[in-house]
C-alpha cells in the first residue's frame, strides 16, 4: 500500500485554482510554505540554496481527465503529456525562488499551489542536475511561448 503524508501546507494568495497561474514562474507573487514542526530539522541548509523544488497535492483539482486542453493551444493532450493537475495522481512540482526561511516558514516566489495545498516533497534545484537545454519540448515545440 501506497501512503503519502505531507510534510506542510502552502499558505498562498490565490483562495481557488481558477487565480492560480498556469505556471508558478510568471507569476512574481509569494506564498509561504509552512512545514510542520517534526520535520525543521530536515531544513538545514535549505536557505543556502536560491531555488527549490516543491512537490505538492493539487488537492483542488478538477476530475481525472485522460484528455486536456491546455492554455497554450486549442489541441487536446494526453494529460501525461501535459502539467495539467487533472492527473490520477493530483502531484504538482513547481520550481520556486526562495526568498527567506523563518523557522518553520519558507518565504517563496512563483509558487503555482493553491492556498492549503498539502506540500509532500521539498528538494532544492540544482542547475547542473536539474537543466537540460537540450531537451526536446515536445507539442510545445511548435508555439510561442507565454510570459
Amino acid at each position: 500500500m501506497l501512503t503519502v503524508r505531507p510534510i506542510g501546507y502552502v499558505k498562498s494568495p490565490y483562495k481557488r485554482r481558477e487565480e492560480s497561474p498556469p505556471q508558478g514562474r510568471f507569476s512574481g507573487k509569494l506564498s509561504e510554505i509552512e512545514i510542520f514542526r517534526e520535520y525543521e530539522e530536515g531544513l538545514k541548509d535549505i536557505d543556502l540554496f536560491s531555488h527549490l523544488i516543491v512537490l505538492y497535492w493539487a488537492h483542488e483539482s478538477s476530475e481525472l481527465k485522460l484528455q486536456v486542453l491546455t492554455p497554450h493551444d486549442k489541441a487536446s493532450h494526453g494529460v501525461f503529456a501535459t502539467r495539467s493537475p487533472s492527473r490520477p495522481n493530483p502531484i504538482c512540482l513547481c520550481v520556486v525562488e526562495l526568498v527567506e526561511r523563518r523557522g518553520c516558514t519558507l518565504l517563496v516566489r512563483g509558487l503555482d499551489a493553491v492556498d492549503g495545498s498539502p506540500v509532500i516533497d521539498i528538494k532544492p534545484y540544482i542547475p547542473v542536475f536539474d537543466c537540460f537545454p537540450e531537451a526536446s519540448m515536445g507539442w510545445l515545440r511548435s508555439l510561442k511561448t507565454r510570459r
